[in-house]
């Protein structure tokens, strides 16, 4: 039976055995109060949409609502329930938004199984590090261009300014494909300013070569060593050096055939080895037996090295290719010593000693595997040695050391 509720109804209803119980008001239909065996009140709303279908609504629990208030939510909620509405669709629809933690998901179980595995790496401690800290709580829907924003700053205000561009390129393409998945209707990282960025040029220095083959000799960690010394003789990207297998590598012929799973263009590149390469690859393969599968197997188990930070801090250390910085930890200042070089900037010593003894630009590109003449065009100022020593030599011809030229005025010349 329907009766009028008031709040001094609702605190005596009595408490079920089991279950819960519903007493429903006399003057909102539908309207009613849930008393559980625990004792817990709440008000509710049953209805019914135009399909036809039943819904209960929870509008608030007592004495958190009051009953008069409650009554007047019920009403008001009748009404959009009769112009088509569901209220508690819209609270479903809320509860199963999709979070950034599930954007996250989805990005790194479709997108990132399409990349190369450091690039995949990176990215997903991009991700742990600095985006979801920050925002996994966060509806995709209600994630706004000034969150972006914050963490840009956040991250770039932390000494770490081209990680922080890092971060809002990899949010922007998450977001790009949300709106391919219908999570979203625009991009909440377009058109945000980025931090300025400088292109890096560094080269090894014929000296520091010397100093670094003088420290790989002495490095306890020699599978490092190899990998250091087949980066220097090949220009090739530090993955596709780890992950190298035997059957990519022709020795007789001297070819290495990188299959383009592990190449950054995704094609495969053909790259002939010098001498001295099939020389290291050489004396490898006899250390590790015709059965290894790769040139450089891990020492903890199946598959390949993955990494060489610590040895590479060691050589460059010891080679004295490092810079020294002064940080302050707390109150006190503490000097750091760092490589000044990156494994990378090997790739860029080896297409400078290419440069620089006057090979064209698109040989070098074809030894890189690069796919754009704009990448290879950073190494052309290198060319000018090559060019100038040239030059020289007509110069010496012409005009002999020692010898002085007259200049002569042009006739109505200045």
């Amino acid at each position: 039976m329907a009766q009028k509720l008031t709040d001094t109804c609702v605190k005596a209803l009595p408490m079920p055995a089991k279950g819960n119980r519903i007493t429903y008001d006399s003057d909102v239909k539908g309207f009613g109060v849930r008393v559980t065996a625990a004792g817990a009140r709440s008000f509710i709303l049953n209805y019914r949409t135009r399909s036809g279908r039943e819904r209960r609504y929870t509008i608030g629990s007592y004495p958190d609502w009051k009953t008069s208030v409650a009554r007047d939510e019920a009403a008001s909620l009748k009404k959009r329930i009769d112009v088509g509405q569901d209220p508690m669709a819209e609270v479903e629809a809320d509860r199963d938004a999709k979070t950034i933690a599930d954007l996250c998901k989805r990005f790194e179980e479709e997108h990132l199984a399409k990349k190369r595995p450091a690039t995949a790496r990176d990215y997903r401690a991009l991700i742990a590090r600095h985006i979801l800290p920050a925002l996994k709580h966060k509806k995709v829907a209600e994630v706004e261009f000034t969150d972006i924003d914050a963490l840009h700053r956040k991250i770039t205000r932390s000494g770490a300014p081209y990680l922080a561009n890092r971060t809002v390129a990899v949010l922007s393409k998450m977001f790009a494909l949300a709106m391919k998945w219908r999570w979203r209707a625009d991009n909440p990282a377009k058109g945000l300013e980025r931090n300025h960025e400088e292109k890096r040029h560094r080269y090894l220095s014929p000296a520091e070569l010397v100093s670094l083959t003088t420290a790989l000799a002495d490095l306890d960690d020699q599978q490092a060593a190899n990998i250091i010394r087949l980066l220097l003789l090949t220009g090739a990207r530090r993955g596709e050096v780890l992950a190298a297998r035997w059957d990519q590598f022709d020795l007789a012929s001297g070819v290495w055939t990188k299959p383009g799973s592990t190449t950054k263009q995704k094609t495969l590149h053909r790259v002939p080895l010098s001498a001295p390469a099939r020389q290291l690859l050489a004396g490898l393969r006899e250390k590790v037996g015709k059965d290894a599968e790769y040139v450089f197997p891990s020492r903890g188990g199946s598959g390949h090295r993955e990494e060489i930070k610590k040895a590479w801090r060691e050589v460059c250390v010891a080679a004295g290719i490092v810079t020294v910085e002064t940080v302050k930890v707390g109150d006190e200042e503490k000097t750091v010593v760092k490589p000044s070089a990156r494994v990378h900037d090997l790739r860029h010593t080896y297409a400078s000693v290419l440069a620089s003894a006057g090979l064209s630009l698109p040989i070098i590109g074809a030894l890189l595997g690069h796919s754009q003449p704009a990448t290879t065009a950073r190494y052309s100022h290198l060319m000018d040695d090559p060019l100038r020593q040239a030059t020289e030599r007509v110069g010496a011809i012409v005009m002999p050391a020692g010898e002085s030229a007259e200049v002569v005025p042009m006739k109505g010349g200045v």
